[in-house]
């Protein structure tokens, strides 16, 4: 199962040169199901360090993270809804994305023009987002004309009940605000889901910034919501692409940074995602695995082999702390923390799980 981010960007933010680096973590696509992957798509493993520890205790051969698509979306442009620059052929690749980064840049060199003519993040981000309500506006704007036509000869319930939301939309779009602020139940997402609105998608700021900036800057400076927004110097994580793991692990403390902002970037877009890992373990392979939170166990199951779903017995689950505890399976399971769950299990971020299916 895939997820994948799309990263956007006016032109001069650091948009290209951050995902030339994503791309030097790529997997082995050979892994996962999605392994036709496009020049500028980059399927990158998300950072699990409970995967060294199992693959250690178990003597696992093999050991695979989960992956997380990045999407490199060409710059955008004021105006682009309108067909300026790449405008349709953007709008276009970023409908299939699940969710958005936006690089917004706040470093200054006097060689990197701004297309704007001066570094303002505010701005920056005010442009986009405007592009992207006009996009989704003009969607609205052609299934309302379409039902209101329709309306004369008569609507059935659900029609009428889809004209007033995509009127409500409508108006929420007019006055400039994403669809992603508008309180919508899960039925009228579900109705909105065809139209692959683009500012109904979580949406996560990059912030640029200079390497003198990167320990000390703060989202709130720039007038970004900390919780969205990941303070990145995409100087430094070139350089770091570039480090044996010992040297880039100095150089982050030397900068006074306990991570990559590479690594927070992919476990921000996971957790934005709302996404949860289920681990496997044993001598042949230890494997984390990507379900949305709320996945019971049968529909976890099938992400390993689509037949298991069907043919689920039960689940034999250990917390990673516990098995950690524990030192093993045998003894987990011994000392009475391997529990048995069924079909209406939900999985759990952290959950180390065993499959039982019928031949």
């Amino acid at each position: 199962m895939s997820f994948s981010v799309g990263i956007v960007g006016l032109p001069n933010v650091g948009k290209s040169s951050l995902f030339q680096v994503l791309t030097k973590k790529q997997v082995d696509t050979s892994n996962y199901p999605f392994a036709t992957i496009d020049p500028n798509v980059g399927v990158v493993a998300v950072p699990d360090p409970r995967l060294e520890v199992l693959t250690k205790m178990e003597k696992s051969a093999k050991t695979i993270a989960t992956a997380i698509e990045f999407v490199d979306i060409a710059g955008l442009v004021k105006d682009a809804h309108k067909g300026e620059g790449l405008g349709n052929q953007f709008l276009a690749n970023i409908r299939e994305v699940d969710a958005i980064t936006e690089v917004v840049r706040a470093f200054d060199d006097p060689n990197v023009i701004h297309v704007a003519g001066k570094i303002d993040p505010a701005s920056d981000t005010a442009t986009i987002d405007i592009e992207l309500a006009m996009a989704d506006l003009s969607t609205i704007a052609k299934r309302l004309d379409t039902l209101t036509k329709q309306k004369k000869a008569g609507l059935d319930k659900q029609q009428t009940s889809e004209l007033a939301l995509i009127e409500r939309v409508h108006a929420h779009l007019s006055d400039g605000k994403p669809v992603r602020v508008l309180p919508l139940t899960d039925e009228e997402r579900s109705e909105l889901k065809s139209l692959n609105l683009l500012t109904i998608k979580p949406l996560i700021y990059i912030l640029n910034v200079s390497e003198n900036q990167v320990a000390a800057s703060r989202a709130e400076t720039y007038g970004l919501p900390p919780e969205q927004t990941v303070v990145i110097a995409v100087k430094v994580e070139q350089e770091l692409a570039d480090l044996s793991p010992a040297d880039a692990a100095a150089y982050l403390k030397e900068l006074g940074l306990s991570a990559s902002g590479l690594d927070r970037l992919i476990q921000t877009a996971y957790r934005t995602l709302g996404l949860v890992t289920f681990l496997t373990t044993g001598p042949d392979e230890t494997r984390a695995w990507t379900v949305p939170s709320g996945t019971k166990a049968p529909q976890a199951a099938a992400v390993i082999h689509t037949d298991f779903e069907r043919h689920f017995i039960r689940a034999e689950v250990v917390s990673y702390p516990d098995l950690v505890a524990a030192g093993s399976w045998e003894m987990a399971k011994t000392s009475g923390k391997l529990r048995i769950e069924g079909k209406t299990y939900v999985i759990r971020d952290g959950d180390v799980v065993f499959f039982r299916v019928s031949v």
